[in-house]
């Protein structure tokens, strides 16, 4: 007899991971055959032992059920839930990365997914009363998530929105559709089974969700994140539906299985065959890098060789530079102290002008008008005179004597008119030259005060000619001792006009004496304006040189600064030999990544991503997420919908589109 078996024609169970018994299928005609449930195999089943708890219903529940003694059927019963569970998440994953693209609502290893799912959420459900009948149905504990999960709220709503749901086990399967959806699943599950106070309250002691085997289950659940499935929740009709396991799915021949396995062997040669062709042409472009690195290294070597020279050249011009800083700075200091001193010389000066040339504007002015009233006295005299003259004409004898007088008197009158213009045209010089000198105006004043007494006098004399004229006129028989007596007076008067010519001559020397030593004071000023101007001249040369050496520091500064970009031109070269050096490691890491891609991907887990990764828009229900099979990145429908083959897998799986690019671009490098 085989090891296992019995007399009473039953054989022993093989058990799975969790040491419950495996469903199989029974022969219509009883006889042995020989299943796989996914890597379990059962020889010559005679009979076989039912799995499924009687209040469930299913094909097993019509068959007769033997189990030991020592075992609790619960315990038994949530073993087959939980190997049941694990093969159809097994199933449902294998077969999703093989179709290659959303799941939907149709396909049959996820409408199998859900009806298990919802087995072992009913498994030790408690009874609820109520008026009419006896509620037993798992939206109770679901509705829990919401309350500890807030972010499951949104689920809840869109569940009560729903049109066409009354039943709460049509609500209850609708939730785990849009729970799949969200890829939160397993978090919401985990939520529950931690608060087991609260889950007592719907389910019994012995309940699969609070034992070890529900932990296990909201594990496996995690790997459902790779799929993206895309449901219409609201087309169905999720009341009506009944949840009935199908075995046929998960029992395979060994026909069947070694058809599988050959296929895989092939699929495997050829993932073989295609790893090392890259192997082949990533060796041949790491010889390529590594002689592009022996030759950059070179470059490198004599880079830095003239990067050296340069910094020591830089070194010298910067010292230059100095010397010539500290240089100017003393030319500078010096050419401000001469400029300083020269202003304020300047200045005093200007200041000194400004004052003797007011006040010898306002004497000029007060001398031409005295001068002015003096020639309209003058010219008033002389019209006088002129009918003086012709008034003696006609006075034949008597006024000859007296014509005489005044013609004398006409001609002294002339010189001194000629000596007043000359005495003019003297104060006139002296008023322009005699700009610094208060003594020589105040003596001026003193002449010009003089002057104006005479020409009063002179005045006066003529006023006394004129009533002398008229008492002439009156007294014609007297004239002649009238014109002896006044020719004493003339006689007299021209005594004193003499006296005071001599006096004027005397002024005159005096006032070229003055205007010597003003001649002598200009020239001493002229020579100080041309030291001063020869100094400014001096200055200037200097400013031109210090142009000159700021012309000089400029093209130095020219030179450094291109000195400066050669540098920088010179790291931005060592930085991209650094880059393609990084690069050559980033392709040793992706050969090795690629020697690695078959033992499996890291895969970003749904809770840390909230938005897409490219575009950086918010996951919603209406945007699902998708898990790029090349980085394991999160990423929108719209960018990641690109499809290629990868070491891991030969036939196109889901690519985000910067990992498309980057795979298309190391395919074209490495092809000849």
């Amino acid at each position: 007899m085989a090891e296992g078996s019995r007399s009473d024609g039953f054989q022993g169970a093989k058990t799975g991971p969790a040491g419950g018994p495996l469903p199989v299928r029974w022969n219509s005609r009883g006889r042995a055959m020989t299943f796989q449930v996914w890597g379990w195999r059962r020889e010559d089943a005679s009979q076989v032992l039912a799995w499924m708890p009687e209040a469930e219903g299913g094909r097993g529940a019509a068959m007769p059920r033997r189990t030991p003694a020592t075992k609790d059927p619960t315990a038994v019963e949530r073993a087959n839930l939980l190997n049941m569970a694990k093969l159809s998440i097994k199933g449902l994953i294998e077969s999703a990365l093989s179709f290659g693209r959303t799941l939907d609502s149709d396909y049959p290893p996820l409408q199998q997914f859900f009806v298990v799912m919802e087995h072992c959420l009913k498994h030790g459900l408690k009874v609820r009363k109520s008026f009419l009948s006896y509620n037993k149905t798992i939206w109770g504990p679901l509705e829990l998530v919401e309350k500890l999960y807030p972010e499951a709220e949104e689920i809840g709503a869109s569940v009560r929105d729903l049109p066409g749901l009354k039943t709460p086990l049509g609500r209850a399967r609708a939730w785990l559709r849009l729970a799949l959806m969200q890829k939160k699943m397993a978090d919401y599950l985990r939520c529950l089974i931690i608060q087991r106070d609260l889950l007592s309250e719907f389910y019994e002691y012995h309940a699969l969700m609070m034992e070890e085997e529900g932990a296990v289950i909201v594990g496996l659940l995690v790997g459902l994140n790779v799929i993206d499935a895309n449901l219409c929740v609201k087309g169905e009709d999720l009341d009506s539906q009944v949840g009935v396991i199908d075995f046929s799915m998960y029992l395979k021949n060994e026909e069947d299985i070694e058809n599988e396995r050959d296929v895989q062997i092939a699929a495997i040669l050829d993932q073989k065959n295609y790893v090392e062709e890259l192997n082949r042409q990533l060796n041949s472009t790491v010889s390529s890098l590594h002689s592009r690195v022996d030759s950059l290294e070179k470059s490198n070597t004599k880079l830095i060789e003239e990067l050296a020279i340069a910094k020591n050249n830089i070194i010298k011009l910067q010292e230059e530079n100095h010397q010539l800083r500290s240089e100017n700075k003393l030319i500078l200091m010096k050419t401000q102290q001469h400029l300083e001193v020269t202003k304020v010389d300047v200045e005093t000066e200007l200041q000194t002008y400004k004052h003797s040339r007011q006040g010898l504007d306002e004497m000029y002015n007060e001398a031409r008008r005295q001068l002015r009233d003096e020639s309209q006295l003058r010219q008033d005299v002389e019209n006088e005179l002129a009918v003086q003259v012709s008034m003696k004409h006609e006075i034949e004898l008597a006024m000859k004597l007296l014509e005489k007088d005044i013609h004398e008197k006409q001609d002294t009158l002339i010189g001194l008119r000629q000596q007043l213009e000359e005495v003019k045209a003297i104060n006139i010089e002296m008023y322009q030259k005699l700009q610094g000198s208060e003594d020589g105006l105040k003596e001026k004043n003193e002449i010009i005060a003089r002057l104006e007494e005479k020409t009063n006098k002179i005045t006066a004399a003529m006023r006394q000619l004129e009533q002398r004229l008229q008492q002439a006129e009156k007294a014609q028989m007297e004239a002649e001792d009238e014109d002896k007596k006044y020719l004493q007076e003339c006689q007299s008067k021209s005594d004193s006009l003499q006296k005071q010519i001599s006096q004027k001559e005397k002024q005159l020397v005096q006032l070229e004496t003055d205007l010597k030593i003003e001649k002598e004071w200009r020239q001493t000023l002229q020579e100080d304006l041309q030291k001063e101007k020869d100094a400014l001249s001096h200055l200037r040369n200097e400013t031109q040189q210090i142009i000159s050496l700021k012309k000089e520091f400029l093209n130095i500064q020219d030179e450094n600064q291109q000195l400066k970009k050669i540098y920088h031109e010179q790291e931005q070269a060592l930085q991209e030999l650094g880059n393609k050096l990084s690069e050559s490691k980033l392709k040793i890491e992706d050969i090795k990544e690629a020697n690695k891609a078959l033992q499996g991907l890291v895969w970003l887990k749904d809770k840390e991503a909230t938005h897409c990764k490219l575009c950086e828009k918010e996951f919603s229900l209406s945007k699902r997420k998708h898990h790029c099979r090349n980085c394991g990145e999160i990423f929108c429908n719209a960018c990641s919908d690109n499809e290629l083959p990868l070491p891991s897998s030969p036939k196109p799986v889901r690519v985000c589109d910067s990992c498309h690019a980057l795979l298309i671009q190391r395919c074209s490098s490495n092809l000849p």
